[in-house]
């Protein structure tokens, strides 16, 4: 049986008593913890563990949690480190997240919020670190793969990699379900920022209030609520690639600051008056005509110029009918192995209806139908 490998959390803090209860709530089926009670410690099993991200206290017995996530980030710059810290307001966490911090944390720590932010540190590290290969190869069905040998798909590969090690913004247009992330993560893979951060923001998926403060940080005060400074992905993602999917549910509000972001590379908080110059490539994606939205005054016509200097168009999986029998072979394959079954053969009649079939929802319609 093929089993998967669990993520992997590394705990850093000198509180025995916490290390105890955040490695009790937190690891389970999915999730193995490991834990240190110090910053040389913490080095050690990284080396030894390889963790999937790291929960890191500001204060350690014998280096900072600052001088630990300098250290982190020569050994591996996509390494998602959360920092805790018991002073809300410290100067010090602040920095932190100037320095690459993914987020962080204050004590007395919520498990709740602990187990969400952990989530979307794993998340951030399976983006940047998961292969989106081109092409399946034999006795490997675990990855994410761009499955296709059409004209059409020919056309994508030759693309991504035309455009990969270019610093160009690129635009990623196709139907939901055809695929758009993992050309993003392509892109991103083999560019020449592939050892730099990659973070992914679903711009129809967080609220128009939210989505400045996810995308460009707050000062303390911007707003009811903001009760402590926040570093945004941009900053987050320094010189790394910054992926913004569903970029067509942009509020019009904030498009002028991401056109200023791409134009001169500059950007202020929210509430705030420092100015932050960032280097991050910038990947968009969408479902929609966005010479439509602009038709009808909801995408700016120059922000529109700038992101599409560069644009690959992914196909509808109906215009590539004769990728479908590999597709549904590398999906029974994969989900097979993580059964640990042998694949079952794909059934003529059930080929045929495959072809036959529209798929409106595109390649993760034919994916879940597998499953």
């Amino acid at each position: 049986m093929i089993t998967t490998r669990k993520n992997r959390l590394l705990i850093v803090d000198d509180e025995r008593n916490l290390l105890y209860s955040l490695e009790s709530a937190l690891e389970n089926e999915i999730l193995e913890v490991f834990t240190a009670k110090s910053g040389q410690k913490g080095l050690e099993a990284i080396a030894a563990h390889r963790p999937d991200a790291l929960l890191v206290d500001i204060r350690l017995p014998d280096m900072t949690g600052l001088e630990l996530l300098a250290r982190v980030r020569e050994l591996d710059p996509r390494l998602p480190v959360l920092v805790m810290t018991a002073f809300a307001t410290t100067e010090t966490a602040i920095e932190a997240m100037k320095q690459g911090a993914f987020e962080y944390l204050t004590k007395p720590v919520d498990i709740h919020q602990i187990r969400a932010m952990v989530g979307k540190a794993m998340e951030a590290r399976r983006l940047a670190t998961t292969p989106a290969p081109i092409g399946e190869e034999p006795g490997n069905s675990n990855a994410d793969r761009i499955i296709g040998r059409s004209a059409l798909m020919q056309q994508v590969y030759k693309s991504i990699g035309r455009f990969a090690r270019q610093d160009a913004s690129v635009l990623i247009q196709g139907e939901s379900g055809t695929g758009k992330e993992l050309v993003a993560r392509a892109l991103f893979q083999h560019s020449d920022r592939a050892g730099k951060p990659f973070l992914a923001i679903n711009c129809a998926a967080i609220p128009e209030n939210l989505l400045e403060s996810e995308l460009f940080g707050h000062e303390k005060g911007a707003f009811t609520g903001a009760d402590r400074q926040r570093v945004g992905k941009l900053e987050q993602v320094r010189d790394g690639t910054l992926f913004l999917d569903e970029i067509g549910d942009m509020p019009v509000s904030l498009q002028p600051k991401l056109l200023r972001v791409l134009q001169e590379k500059t950007f202020e908080r929210l509430g705030g008056g420092e100015t932050i110059r960032v280097e991050a490539r910038i990947i968009t994606a969408t479902n929609q005509n966005l010479s439509e939205l602009v038709a009808s005054g909801r995408f700016r016509q120059d922000l529109l110029y700038r992101l599409n200097g560069v644009t690959i168009t992914l196909p509808a999986l109906r215009d590539r009918k004769e990728d479908i029998p590999e597709l549904a072979g590398y999906f029974i394959r994969r989900f097979a192995a993580k059964a640990g079954k042998e694949p079952p053969a794909l059934a003529p009649d059930t080929l045929k209806a495959l072809l036959n079939h529209e798929w409106p929802g595109n390649i993760r319609e034919l994916e879940n139908g597998i499953r």
